[in-house]
């Protein structure tokens, strides 16, 4: 038997494993690849997380022998494709815009310019500013469906600004909620991670934190244990050596799939009940019945269906599989050494927005055009991309994988830089790249490199959809 610890104290990356509660999973011998593993049950007759054989060392493979990330000249996908983060030009090059620019710019790209002051935030800042974007976005659709005609308008700025907060809220607050780092208390911590997944109709608290912490961030980080893993490989069904075209093919097709956003809905709701204990179901049920009981009464139907429901499915949906394609890059076949900081440092990038500003040595005509194409980008492409995706600190993930228990992270975009400024204590340096498009592109690369044996699905014991989509978040 293999005790694998499931307190929301993750691992240290060299191995450590923090102590704490702890739950037990059975794991079966390691056997040759390609071998379905068993799965075991509780006593409840829930099923643990699949268990995987032993993979083929993939040092074995074309790419060499055991040892060989050490020969020089081998880079992996996000070391060829990502720059150093030491390197601050693309943000510098926006310090041409005026000085009341530059704390927006801060916060769209996720990435300060360079002797920029701090600007202190607390978690409670985040949690109100989350709910205040999601009843600023209801009230914009309320107003849509009463005045009709172009007031219609308000409609995508009302779902927008719906989606931004609740994403805020599952990727930042119910996230540190289940590290027990929202505010270091455990029970407060924990009561609100409870009423954010019933809000939401996500995964249930205490299962994601035991589960997220016990398999995710720990030494089956980016194994078939994963969960991002197993969502990748069952659920997009995505594939070593499958060609970047091919994988985009299958995730757009995805996601204008209704059957795909059913099965998802679904198994958010059974991810969330399955788990929940008989009170918890209780009170969640009186809430949606309260909920419909106003509506009805209110003749509101319209605003709950059009103004909630269709953000919080398909819209929220669309957003969380997209962030799921940029979380992780997948490990190289040579890669033996699978463990240390190095080694997770290399999995994870940060995902900063935007593009170098226009050169200041341009006059007349074609400034005017390089100006206006650099805003149209940074207002259509990159401005959708950070408020509806890569929401609140996903722009700096690495950061909360080197630093998980960091009580600034609520000023994740200055926290990132200040340990860049000190060193980065004992980790190599930090990795950026540039663009919600070109990150998922890294992500693909990385994939389609991987080893198939070793991220080959059928080593995997069946999962169900409740299962599977539930690790779409981090």
């Amino acid at each position: 038997m293999t005790t694998i610890d499931a307190s929301a104290r993750p691992a240290d990356p060299d191995g450590a494993v923090v102590t704490g509660p702890q739950r037990t999973v059975a794991t079966q011998p390691h056997g040759p690849a390609g071998t379905a593993p068993h799965r075991t049950r509780t006593a409840t007759g829930e099923p643990h997380q699949p268990t995987v054989t032993a993979p083929r060392r993939p040092g074995t493979r074309a790419g060499g022998p055991a040892g060989a990330d050490q020969r020089p000249g081998r880079l992996t996908v996000a070391e060829r494709d990502t720059h150093d983060s030491a390197d601050n030009s693309v943000r510098d090059s926006m310090r041409r815009l005026p000085g009341f620019a530059q704390l927006p710019l801060t916060f769209l790209t996720g990435r300060p310019h360079t002797g920029q002051r701090p600007l202190r935030l607390t978690p409670t800042v985040h949690l109100v500013t989350a709910t205040v974007s999601v009843g600023a976005g209801l009230a914009a659709t309320g107003v849509a469906l009463a005045l009709s005609g172009w007031w219609l308008a308000l409609l995508v700025p009302g779902w927008a600004s719906t989606l931004h907060g609740a994403r805020n809220l599952r990727m930042m607050v119910f996230h540190q909620c289940a590290h027990r780092n929202m505010w270091a208390r455990k029970r407060p911590d924990q009561i609100l991670g409870k009423i954010v997944a019933g809000v939401l109709m996500v995964q249930h608290f205490e299962r994601y934190s035991a589960e997220h912490v016990a398999d995710h961030h720990a030494l089956h980080h980016m194994t078939l244990r994963d969960p991002t893993v197993q969502a990748f490989l069952v659920s997009l069904r995505l594939r070593p050596g499958m060609t970047r075209r091919q994988m985009w093919r299958r995730v757009l097709g995805r996601l204008a799939s209704p059957v795909f956003h059913a099965r998802f809905l679904w198994a958010r709701i059974r991810s969330y009940s399955h788990a929940a204990s008989r009170t918890e179901r209780a009170v969640t049920a009186t809430g949606y019945a309260t909920v419909a009981a106003l509506a009805t009464v209110a003749h509101a139907w319209p605003l709950v269906l059009v103004g909630w429901v269709l953000p919080m499915t398909v819209f929220f949906q669309i957003s969380n599989t997209l962030r799921l394609c940029v979380k992780h890059t997948f490990p190289a076949p040579w890669q033996t050494q699978r463990r240390g900081k190095a080694y997770f440092a290399s999995l994870t990038n940060a995902i900063f927005i935007g593009e170098p500003a226009p050169a200041s040595s341009l006059r007349g005509g074609p400034a005017v055009r390089a100006w206006a194409r650099w805003w149209t980008r940074m207002l259509l492409v990159h401005f959708p991309s950070r408020y509806l995706v890569l929401t609140g600190d996903t722009v700096c993930h690495d950061f909360h994988h080197r630093r998980p228990m960091s009580r600034d992270w609520a000023n994740y975009i200055f926290a990132r830089q200040a340990d860049i400024d000190g060193g980065h204590r004992g980790w190599p340096p930090y990795r950026e790249i540039w663009g919600l498009i070109p990150a998922i592109n890294l992500v693909f690369d990385s994939l389609a490199e991987a080893d198939p044996d070793e991220f080959d699905p059928q080593r995997l014991a069946e999962t169900s959809d409740r299962e599977l989509f539930a690790a779409f978040d981090d």
